[in-house]
């Protein structure tokens, strides 16, 4: 008998701990996937190392994929959420603004997203992306605004350039010139850890 209250008292408090962790989920491209790095240098990675670090009981969930555009997200946003998730950050549009694609559809896609997140009550994080600028003057303009004024409309977090600090720096993103370094992810992930609190507080009011 002694031992079964035991083990029920462990089971207890295991569902407490767990109740009390925040997850956090990431959708996001290659940028938060990691491409190009090893698994202990991945964006998700190193933000749950930090945030841990200063005390916070989360778990970072890694929903990016190389390559989605802000409608490939979308069209996958259903299936990568579950009841366990307590916020989002959303980092998506880079490969939008890669390939040109028309300024207007990177927007509804995301409108549609933190909409939808909305519906179920989930704190957002926006985490924002600026045009190549050899996109052209009139391209930049038109694009780099619709983070702010998304956010704006849905209440959420912004974080207004995932990459910056990061951006064109050589010494901070590999070859190809587009992806971080794991110098750069540390650049990254010291710049939104401030915003990333605020959600978790956000996340931990409900």
């Amino acid at each position: 008998m002694r031992l079964f209250v035991f083990l029920a008292v462990i089971f207890l408090q295991m569902q407490t701990v767990l109740a009390g962790t925040l997850s956090v989920l990431v959708l996001g491209d290659s940028l938060s996937a990691g491409h190009g790095l090893g698994p202990p240098e991945a964006f998700t990675v190193k933000l749950e190392a930090a945030l841990r670090a200063r005390g916070h009981d989360v778990k970072i969930v890694n929903a990016g994929i190389s390559g989605d555009t802000a409608a490939a997200g979308l069209a996958r946003l259903d299936w990568s959420l579950d009841g366990s998730i307590d916020a989002v950050i959303v980092e998506l549009g880079a490969n939008d603004a890669l390939r040109g694609l028309p300024v207007a559809q990177a927007e509804q896609a995301l409108d549609q997203i933190l909409a939808k997140l909305g519906e179920r009550k989930l704190p957002v994080l926006l985490a924002g992306m600026q045009a190549p600028r050899n996109m052209g003057a009139e391209y930049a303009a038109t694009f780099d605004p619709i983070y702010a004024r998304l956010a704006e409309k849905h209440g959420s977090l912004l974080y207004p350039f995932f990459l910056e600090g990061v951006a064109v720096d050589p010494g901070l993103n590999q070859p190809d010139g587009l992806h971080p370094n794991g110098r750069g992810v540390d650049v990254i992930v010291g710049r939104i850890l401030p915003y990333v609190e605020k959600l978790l507080g956000k996340a931990a009011a409900k």
